[in-house]
């Protein structure tokens, strides 16, 4: 009974957790230094609810008592920053001047920097906070992302611990094997184009590590590895926002930005969605035939040998004979239906992941309980199964606290901007696919530094999208751009906390993550390319 829970629920190589956390110390270390060697400096912004009138007029309707950081520092008040931007040319009235002011047909300018205004500044982050990043990232904006994460993995560790102790994987394993046993592939084509569909259109990511331990699972049992598990869940919902079609996280807010009509231009977009979804499906199912014929030449055999022995399913149909684990099996997967409903609620209703997060974890998790209640479990087993679960997953939350450390390093040490405007100044000799490869180019290396797709847009577009005009490259085809540097780029990098918890789930290396997908980054960069030349020949609009 003791080996059978110590093999229960989801369970983190200790070596793997390590050489991921030294890497992530080694990228600390790294963004500090580059924190004292790149000049520092900043742009200005508009402040919080500014706006500019049809006549041209830029108006603020801000707090008075707002406070404004300037030179990495300085504290100044609402009206003093305006005086600043007065400086650099930039005229904002106060509503308080001004009395009501009509907003109708007004652009909102609200946090855009403004370019012209790039400064460098005399600040130097000490060094001592590299090393104190750990404890003062607390302070930062992102914790409360980051704890929204952790939350997020704890309630995965807790309710994986109960559907697997109460065979409710298994159950799931044994109807998806028997509907697919003969038609392996076709599933792999199927979960690619659901999960492609589900981030492409409503923008679910983070979502998705709930999928990975399930298709893992699957993949095994049907005679494949992890990394095809990995491939039909995570890397299928990247690829999505690849090939965005109507995604609210980039396409959206970047043509916003961009000063486009949104959703403009979706016939490129789909044919993207549709190149990407068969390079991706091709690369899966091939990469599943090699290793279907020959186990020898997975990656990551030997630490499957312990998930392909728990996961291997010879008792289907005792599994499925099991009445109670069917009525509970059902009631996991309607509180997963439900979770659907919140994303489209969350994609129709606009509210930028505020329904479609909360609600994937709250439901995920009760599913796991109610399931876990059907089968038997009462109150202190029902509970302290869950509590088991939390702690066979809890040596991946310091992973979440470096990568929030390396964030809060790079912001604190005023780099970003700087390396924005050497971008700017770069892109304006160029012709307009040099520079559009350029701005692809520049994403993906800003990837590295932030992850959100929303930041990056916010802190690029209302730069470049006017160069880029300037330069003959349209609205649409700068969103093209934007969408497949983002894209791909979230599962590439170490600071990419959803791509660590994955591939930290199945004790999969970093390095083996990169011998598997090195080939399908390459593929998508070589399509993004061709599809970015396309795009600039024809003046997409």
């Amino acid at each position: 009974m003791e080996n059978e829970e110590k093999n229960t629920g989801l369970h983190l190589n200790k070596k793997t957790i390590l050489g991921l956390c030294a890497i992530l110390v080694v990228i600390m270390v790294f963004a500090g230094v580059l924190t004292q060697i790149v000049p520092r400096g900043e742009y200005c912004f508009y402040p919080d609810n500014t706006y500019r009138l049809a006549d041209g007029a830029v108006v603020c309707i801000g707090e008075q008592d707002s406070v404004f950081t300037v030179d990495g520092k300085n504290k100044i008040g609402y009206k003093d920053y305006l005086a600043r931007l007065k400086e650099y040319g930039i005229s904002v009235v106060s509503y308080s001047d001004e009395g009501e002011i009509d907003l109708t047909g007004a652009e909102d300018l609200s946090e855009k920097i403004i370019d012209g205004t790039y400064h460098e500044i005399n600040y130097k982050m000490p060094l001592w906070k590299v090393p104190a990043s750990l404890v003062l990232v607390f302070g930062s904006e992102n914790i409360t992302t980051g704890i929204a994460i952790i939350l997020f993995i704890v309630l995965i560790g807790g309710t994986f611990f109960i559907l697997d102790e109460r065979n409710i994987l298994k159950y799931i394993m044994a109807v998806v094997i028997r509907k697919f046993e003969n038609r392996k592939y076709i599933l792999i084509c199927v979960m690619i184009f659901i999960c492609m569909l589900l981030s492409s259109t409503a923008g679910i990511l983070e979502e998705s590590v709930t999928l990975v331990p399930i298709a893992v699972a699957v993949a095994l049992a049907l005679g494949w590895d992890s990394l095809v598990g990995i491939s039909i869940s995570l890397i299928a919902v990247a690829f999505g926002f690849t090939a965005a079609t109507f995604n609210p996280f980039n396409v959206v807010t970047v043509q916003k930005l961009a000063g486009v009509p949104v959703f403009s231009g979706l016939w490129l977009r789909l044919i993207t969605f549709a190149v990407v979804y068969a390079s991706l499906t091709a690369f899966v199912v091939l990469y599943a035939k090699k290793i279907e014929k020959n186990p020898e030449k997975s990656i990551c055999r030997e630490t499957d040998k312990e998930l392909r022995d728990k996961f291997r399913l010879t008792d289907a149909d005792t599994v499925l004979e099991d009445k109670s684990t069917a009525k509970a099996t059902r009631a996991f997967l309607i509180c997963i239906s439900c979770v659907l409903l919140c994303i489209i609620l969350d994609f129709a209703l606009s509210l930028g992941g505020m329904l479609s997060m909360p609600g994937m974890a709250i439901l995920f998790t009760v599913g796991g309980l109610v399931a876990g209640y059907k089968t038997g479990l009462r109150g202190k087993q029902l509970f302290g199964g869950f509590l088991k679960g939390v702690k066979t997953i809890a040596p991946a939350i310091p992973l979440i606290f470096f990568i929030l450390a390396i964030t809060y390093i790079l912001s604190e040490g005023m780099i970003i901007h700087t390396i924005l405007y050497k971008v700017y100044g770069l892109i304006s000799d160029m012709p307009p696919f040099g520079a559009i490869l350029l701005l692809f180019a520049f994403i993906v290396v800003l990837e590295f530094f932030i992850g959100s797709g929303t930041a990056k847009a916010f802190l690029v577009m209302p730069i470049v999208a006017p160069l880029a005009s300037l330069v003959g490259i349209s609205g649409n085809s700068v969103v093209l751009s934007f969408c497949m540097a983002d894209g791909f780029t979230n599962l590439l990098y170490p600071t990419s906390g959803i791509m660590i918890i994955a591939i930290g789930l199945v004790n999969v290396s970093y390095g083996k993550w990169l011998k598997f997908t090195w080939k399908l980054f390459a593929i998508e960069l070589i399509i993004s390319i061709a599809l970015m030349y396309f795009a600039v020949s024809i003046n997409y609009a």
